[in-house]
């Protein structure tokens, strides 16, 4: 499932269990990934990130933007349904995997991982040099995961001007500075 990246890919091949897939959004599915979102942010509840995390979640008119511009994914379930999401943004000239998202009931069989890969594999074949993201340093499904998929943190040094804003925004909604990190995955050499 996991496609050449100009001879890189994240992680290793990403496989999924029986009868789950990846695949682009379909319209009438944008409001169940609140949902999904929401469920997934519980996740950070017991974790001392001073920040009420299950109550932002994107709306269905910001997914409908990436969903319009051909920009948001959904891991399907057995029956046919969202399970978890890759919804990118732009932020200055390249993509930025701005929510992935796996519903709990479903996570830790790989869906995670093979979202990532193909945001990185559809990033490459569009001709971007790479995907940037924020997490959480030290989470175990944040940096650490985004580690192992090839991302590699990036020193104040390395940030463009939009990652910048992007950072400084954050910290203006209330995520610590100290907890939050900048990475990127690159799909290309540049020249």
């Amino acid at each position: 499932m996991s496609p050449a990246l100009d001879g890189r890919t994240p992680e290793r091949e990403g496989t999924l269990p029986e009868g789950y897939r990846v695949r682009r959004a379909r319209a009438g599915e944008l409001a169940a990934l609140t949902e999904i979102e929401r469920a997934a942010a519980r996740l950070f509840e017991d974790l001392p990130l001073e920040l009420d995390i299950p109550d932002e979640v994107t709306t269905v008119s910001g997914f409908r933007e990436a969903f319009d511009a051909g920009r948001l994914w959904v891991a399907e379930g057995p029956d046919g349904s969202p399970v978890g999401f890759a919804h990118v943004e732009m932020l200055g000239e390249e993509p930025h995997l701005e929510e992935l998202d796996v519903h709990p009931d479903h996570g830790r069989r790989g869906l995670g991982s093979v979202l990532v890969q193909t945001v990185c594999a559809w990033a490459a074949a569009e001709g971007y040099a790479g995907v940037g993201l924020t997490t959480f340093r030290g989470v175990p499904w944040n940096q650490p995961f985004y580690a192992r998929m090839g991302f590699r943190v990036l020193g104040p040094a390395d940030l463009t001007p939009a990652q910048r804003e992007k950072m400084r925004q954050e910290h203006a909604r209330g995520l610590r500075e100290e907890q939050r990190v900048m990475m990127r995955f690159q799909t290309a050499i540049r020249p």
